[in-house]
């Protein structure tokens, strides 16, 4: 005999990523979840950063709408350690689950980022994620997760690129 399930308050989102993934992405994804956009760029403003707008609007594109999101960063930006940006956190007094996902995500980045450059944790430069757009796509991402209750995410895999692109340690 079949049984009805427990009611459960695990809340799972998935993100299909047939085209790839960007925290520009995932952001606009979240506001079409119900996401309200105010409280999000309250949340970001308390990290105190500077030099940057952010844009948000429908887009459609082959009968597929969503929202887009952009920050456009004026000016050139500053490199960040792993320990610039947890203090970043640490004085933004955001939402204790906020900041915990924010931490967890950038020491994984962090980590990472040692054992390709073989240095300690606390010299780990963050260049392309140490600037103001990956820092508040990151936070965001972490803000809304946090907001909407999401408790696990989940994606098919990536598709494969080629190609170079330049980036602060040069052609990769």
């Amino acid at each position: 005999m079949w049984k009805v399930p427990a009611p459960t308050t695990e809340r799972l989102l998935y993100f299909d990523c047939f085209s790839g993934l960007s925290g520009d992405m995932v952001l606009g994804a979240l506001l079409d979840l119900g996401l309200e956009p105010d409280p999000l760029w309250q949340a970001l403003e308390r990290l105190g950063l500077t030099g940057y707008r952010v844009h948000s609007h429908k887009v459609s594109k082959h009968h597929i709408s969503g929202t887009k999101v952009s920050f456009q960063v004026s000016g050139p930006q500053p490199h960040r350690t792993y320990r610039d940006i947890v203090a970043l956190l640490d004085r933004a007094e955001l939402p204790r689950g906020v900041a915990e996902l924010s931490g967890r995500i950038f020491r994984t980045l962090a980590e990472a980022e040692s054992r390709v450059h073989q240095q300690p944790l606390e010299q780990v430069h963050f260049h392309e994620i140490g600037a103001v757009d990956s820092i508040l796509d990151i936070v965001g991402a972490a803000f809304a997760l946090h907001t909407l209750k999401i408790t696990q995410v989940y994606s098919s895999p990536l598709p494969m690129g080629k190609g170079l692109i330049a980036c602060a340690h040069g052609l990769l």
